[in-house]
């Protein structure tokens, strides 16, 4: 292992989020398309954001459970790299819109407890990445962003993952390095854990992310690698 994992920094609103997340050195800028969100991005400025995006840094859509009509306006306004699925979208869906949109897909999972690890497996034949989070609380408004974590040992038992895969749920600079030693990801993502008030991303605070996840892949590398 080495440290060049990859990081994913979601809910971007502003032209200045875009540029902190690509001088703090991530790989995936994420926007919001699900309109409860305190992320949400409307396609329009979505659009101008992503043309702002340097080139190198994957802009990937989050959507939750969203309409074939909805992704062909979102996906005929905004130039994207990557289709995040973030709802209760079907084994059978996520293999719809990869064909349909010929975009890559990634599908989320939410993470409770053992039962759910069982999904890993089923989204894995049809997504082309997956996002393991944490399972949102009952009654949640939110299908992530919601600051949680979910008991890393869970990930730490599986030796083998048929396709890539990030880790989110709650990470901040504080604990990122420590998940990435616990569950050895190479990728992972957050969105309230770089922001000083809901919605509003620190340019300090990504910077700090970022190091930090590097940090902790360093030290679980190899010597001959560190």
């Amino acid at each position: 292992m080495t440290s060049d994992i990859k990081v994913k920094i979601c809910g971007l609103t502003t032209e200045e989020d875009v540029h902190a997340v690509a001088e703090g050195g991530a790989t995936y800028a994420g926007f919001n398309f699900f309109p409860p969100s305190p992320r949400y991005v409307a396609p329009d400025l979505a659009r101008d954001l992503a043309l702002a995006a340097p080139s190198g840094l994957a802009k990937v859509a989050l959507v939750v459970d969203a309409d074939d009509a909805t992704l062909d306006a979102l996906l005929g306004t905004v130039p994207l790299d990557i289709l995040q699925l973030h709802g209760h979208e079907t084994p059978a869906r996520v293999a719809e819109l990869r064909q349909r949109y010929g975009l890559p897909v990634m599908k989320a999972i939410g993470i409770a407890g053992p039962d759910d690890l069982e999904q890993i497996d089923i989204y894995s034949e049809v997504a082309d990445q997956l996002l393991i989070d944490a399972k949102p609380p009952r009654g949640a408004i939110l299908p992530g962003g919601n600051g949680l974590t979910f008991d890393w040992r869970l990930l730490a038992a599986r030796k083998y993952w048929t396709k890539p895969w990030m880790l989110a749920g709650g990470l901040n600079a504080d604990n990122v390095a420590e998940a990435v030693r616990r569950t050895g990801t190479l990728q992972v993502d957050v969105a309230s854990g770089v922001e000083s008030a809901p919605g509003v991303k620190d340019r300090a605070l990504i910077a700090a992310f970022v190091a930090a996840a590097r940090d902790g892949n360093i030290v679980n590398a190899p010597p001959s690698l560190r």
